[in-house]
C-alpha cells in the first residue's frame, strides 16, 4: 500500500509549483522566457503620494496582465537600476469622475521596488482628473509588500 500511495504522490508533488513569482529576477526570466505574468496590487499595503505629500491609501484592489512591457538594463535610459515598464489604459465609469480613461502604469525594480502610477484622463480631452503614485514592494510571501506576480 505503501508504494501504491508513493507512484500516486510522487508524480502530484513534481508538477505542483508556486506560481507566484517573488522576486525582480524571476519575473525578468518568465517574462523573457514568454511566461504569462498577471500582476495584483493591494493598494492599502503601498505609500500613496499625491502632489508631493503622503497621503492614506485606499484599501483596493486592483490588477492588470503584463502583455505588453518593456525591460530596461542598468543605463539604458540614464537609470540607475533595472526595471520592467507596463501600462494599461482602461476607458471605465467612475461615480465621481463619470467615464474616464483609467490609466495604470508599473515600474518593477531589480530591487525589488515597485512604483505604480494611477491617473484618470478625460477621454475626450486626455485632461487629468485624477493623479496619484504608489510605492511598494514585490510581495515575497515573508513581507507586506503590495505588488503579488502570478504566471498565468
Amino acid at each position: 500500500m505503501k508504494k501504491l500511495f508513493l507512484l500516486l504522490f510522487i508524480p502530484v508533488i513534481c508538477f505542483a509549483q508556486e506560481n507566484q513569482l517573488k522576486d525582480f529576477n524571476r519575473l525578468l526570466s518568465s517574462i523573457k522566457s514568454g511566461a504569462e505574468v498577471r500582476t495584483i496590487i493591494h493598494y492599502s499595503l503601498a505609500k500613496l503620494v499625491i502632489d508631493g505629500k503622503t497621503e492614506q491609501a485606499p484599501d483596493a484592489i486592483g490588477g492588470m496582465n503584463l502583455n505588453t512591457f518593456e525591460y530596461f538594463a542598468i543605463g539604458s535610459v540614464r537609470n540607475d537600476k533595472a526595471f520592467v515598464s507596463a501600462s494599461e489604459t482602461v476607458l471605465i465609469s467612475h461615480p465621481r469622475y463619470g467615464y474616464v480613461l483609467n490609466y495604470i502604469k508599473l515600474r518593477i525594480y531589480e530591487d525589488n521596488t515597485v512604483e505604480i502610477i494611477a491617473r484618470y484622463l478625460d477621454p475626450k480631452t486626455y485632461e487629468i482628473k485624477m493623479d496619484e503614485i504608489f510605492y511598494g514592494e514585490i510581495n515575497n510571501g515573508s513581507n507586506n509588500g503590495a505588488v503579488y506576480l502570478f504566471l498565468k
